[in-house]
């Protein structure tokens, strides 16, 4: 485990800082845009931008990655989402805006893949898990203190835009100078969506219907804050939360899906999801800040490991060899809602006020609930050894499930896809 963490050192702080910037920067955009007056619904617009990126470059950077190498494209991706954020300062027009946002969630995603292609390259089966924690610890973490940045300078001016170029830049530092030599990367099993949807149509209506909220939260939650009339401190007091709070529920939320039927854990959280988004909505008039705060905290300790779950449950139908190309595809779907979440979020503040965010979040949670509990009216659930292992990972990434698929194999080396029209048991 030392010996690893010796290798991984310098991919946790590049990490680490690329994080760090990151959620300076999504936050800044959302709290500049309000004081720029762009209104929620173009806001929106400019913020799903990230996810349109995200989507783009998921497909793209895994098909150069092996020809190019692992420090060239992460080196060449950060230096491109350190000149966009700069962008930002100099053009403050919604339109460019949103360009840039693309071209960083385009580079984020190459970010990601690279980061956690070569955390799989350098840990082995009996350390994959505490790594992938501890990754995970790191980038929650390194999210949630971008958020009080935001108090080192005026929101309003330049200063916090090139603070943030200066962080990502140096995100490419420790892993240019390190001795590790970066991994090869393999590129997934090709498998259809439709024969993903078949094996698991609650793996991919889940990804999509949480990417919807996810991406609205992590987009437009800063805006809600604003309307309501937080102040700056208070932002990003509430943004950090709503990054922090999820690393306590991850892990043990996983653990009960590996021990019962996972289908009762992922209605239960997104019950939980609507409940508290309940909350926030009834909340938002009077807007007490602490207990707004409790209320977003719990909000996404609950719908976070949701994504994480929706993989491992479509994991449990698949064969080995397709499980992460089926993550590839659980990815994008769950991007295509991220991409729409913040448009419809916005817009529906927009026409209704700020207590439309959490009533939003609501019923996007409420008919996941409502689906996955008629799933388990018409599929049997899976004996409990039959599951495959959940890991908890990071959304939005490709590459993510490779980590655990050695594991996986050694588990249940007999699993493969199951559909429905094929199961005579009906499960």
């Amino acid at each position: 485990m030392w010996d690893a963490m010796k290798s991984a050192w310098a991919l946790f702080l590049g990490i680490g800082l690329m994080m760090l910037g990151s959620g300076l920067q999504g936050t800044l955009l959302a709290v500049r845009a309000t004081s720029e007056s762009f209104g929620e619904a173009t806001t929106g617009l400019i913020m799903s931008g990230y996810y349109m990126g995200f989507f783009v470059g998921s497909v793209i950077v895994p098909r150069v990655l092996g020809d190019v190498g692992h420090i060239r494209v992460f080196a060449a991706l950060a230096t491109i989402a350190s000149s966009s954020v700069l962008i930002h300062a100099i053009f403050l027009d919604p339109w460019v805006w949103t360009l840039m946002r693309l071209i960083t969630g385009f580079s984020y995603a190459g970010l990601y893949i690279v980061s956690e292609s070569w955390l799989n390259g350098v840990s082995t089966n009996r350390n994959r898990g505490a790594l992938l924690a501890i990754y995970m610890v790191v980038v929650q973490c390194a999210i949630a203190g971008g958020q009080f940045l935001l108090l080192s300078s005026d929101p309003d001016g330049y200063v916090l835009f090139i603070l943030v170029s200066v962080i990502v830049s140096l995100s490419l530092v420790p892993l240019a100078i390190t001795t590790t030599r970066a991994p090869s990367f393999d590129k997934p099993t090709k498998i259809g969506l439709m024969d993903v949807y078949r094996a698991s149509p609650t793996g991919v209506i889940g990804s999509f219907l949480n990417g919807l909220g996810y991406g609205a939260i992590f987009t437009i939650g800063a805006v809600y804050a604003s309307s309501v009339g937080f102040t700056i401190g208070q932002v990003s007091t509430f943004m950090a939360i709503a990054f922090f709070t999820p690393v306590f529920t991850l892990w043990p939320v996983g653990v009960l899906s590996d021990k019962i039927d996972r289908r009762i854990v992922i209605a239960g959280s997104a019950i939980l999801s609507c409940g508290t988004a309940l909350w926030i909505g009834d909340l938002s008039d009077t807007a007490p800040f602490l207990l707004l705060l409790v209320a977003m905290g719990l909000h996404t300790g609950f719908q976070t490991p949701l994504y994480s779950l929706c993989i491992a449950y479509t994991n449990d139908y698949l064969n080995h060899e397709q499980m992460i190309a089926a993550s590839s595809k659980l990815v994008l779907v769950n991007g295509m809602g991220a991409v729409l979440g913040p448009i419809s979020v916005a817009s529906a503040m927009s026409w209704f006020g700020p207590a439309a965010f959490g009533w939003a979040l609501a019923g996007i949670y409420g008919v996941l609930s409502l689906f996955v509990l008629y799933r388990m009216t018409v599929r049997q659930g899976l004996p409990v050894e039959d599951q495959s292992a959940y890991v908890a990972m990071a959304r939005g990434t490709l590459v993510a499930a490779a980590m655990t698929v050695e594991e996986i194999e050694e588990q249940s080396p007999d699993l493969g896809v199951i559909d429905e029209d094929d199961d005579p048991s009906g499960r």
